[in-house]
């Protein structure tokens, strides 16, 4: 197939991830990098070996480059990647699409508009990690009557920057509480569930002085699913998750794995005695870009992996989450 020609929005710390990342990818490869900044994205581009450089607009008018990485701040996201499909480029977004669901809609009308694919980037959703543990799901290895209890939290050092900052959609919940609301939502699917079924039943939280959320929880139901969530930006908690049903429990204790690679295994818990699955891993980063390169080449808008459902249900919980702390 056609190399798909990347362009990345944003040379950040992510966008580096995801540039160390393309040369492994089957499809990928950096051609572009756009920022504010001509300078840092020359040296951006210097370092990881991208020819092209330029503002955002200047990259999006051009006609050599298929894909955009969006990895900016997330108030910019939905703006950038309007204008990137209107440019007639599919779109690679980092988490979150938006800081709420009506911008995330902007941008899925967006999308379906240009029929260009349009992926969000939750990286634990790629690979083949995530499905074998879909499968194990599907075929009601632990049951039914589901319950998770999943978690992502870390301290941050001094309450300043991004992280703290309401204008910037700082806090706890869209940086990082998205991680355990994606999961919830892709396992409901697997177990049959449909995603806009989803709500949010409970919420509790600290607003810190900033005036962002710090750390949170939250119940996500559904007719027989119940998913348990935590988040943090001042104190660690577990990157790890367990699920459970009439039948048995699945343990995963690195469930969202590294951004290097994918979780690397799981145990099934059932009456059978114990299953521990250990798929291949794989770059996450690496594996998002030929997704994204994958949907182009079929003509689809959507990657089965993070499906606009499952996009729109994390925007309207996430929604519902900060909505309930009053963030």
């Amino acid at each position: 197939m056609t190399t798909t020609r990347w362009a990345i929005l944003g040379p950040g710390d992510i966008g580096g991830w995801f540039a160390r990342a393309l040369p492994g990818s089957a499809h990928g490869t950096l051609h572009a990098v756009g920022s504010t900044n001509p300078g840092r994205a020359a040296d951006f581009a210097a370092l990881y070996g991208a020819p092209v450089t330029g503002t955002y607009d200047e990259l999006l008018a051009r006609d050599d480059i298929d894909a955009v990485y969006i990895s900016t701040v997330n108030t910019t996201h939905a703006d950038l990647a309007v204008a990137a499909l209107q440019a007639g480029k599919a779109v690679l977004c980092e988490k979150p699409v938006a800081p709420t669901l009506a911008d995330v809609e902007r941008v899925l009308a967006q999308a379906a508009a240009s029929g260009l694919p349009f992926v969000e980037a939750y990286k634990h959703r790629f690979g083949p990690f995530a499905r074998a543990l879909d499968a194990a799901v599907a075929d009601r290895e632990v049951g039914s009557a589901l319950r998770l209890t999943a978690s992502f939290g870390f301290a941050a050092g001094e309450r300043s920057g991004r992280l703290f900052d309401p204008g910037l959609a700082g806090g706890a919940i869209l940086d990082v509480g998205g991680y355990p609301v994606s999961l919830a939502v892709g396992l409901a699917a697997a177990a049959g569930l449909d995603p806009a079924d989803l709500t949010l039943t409970a919420a509790a939280g600290r607003i810190g002085d900033t005036g962002v959320d710090e750390h949170a929880t939250a119940t996500v139901s559904a007719n027989g699913f119940t998913a348990e969530v935590a988040c943090s930006i001042v104190t660690e908690l577990p990157r790890s998750a367990t699920l459970s049903g009439s039948a048995g429990s699945i343990d995963l204790p690195d469930v969202f794995g590294s951004r290097a690679a994918s979780a690397a295994s799981f145990t099934v818990h059932t009456g059978a005695g114990d299953r521990v699955v250990e798929p291949a891993t794989v770059d996450p980063f690496a594996a998002e870009a030929d997704a994204v390169s994958l949907a182009l080449l079929d003509g689809r808008t959507e990657a089965a992996e993070v499906p606009w459902a499952h996009s729109r249900a994390i925007a309207r919980l996430l929604d519902q989450w900060r909505a309930g702390l009053g963030g």
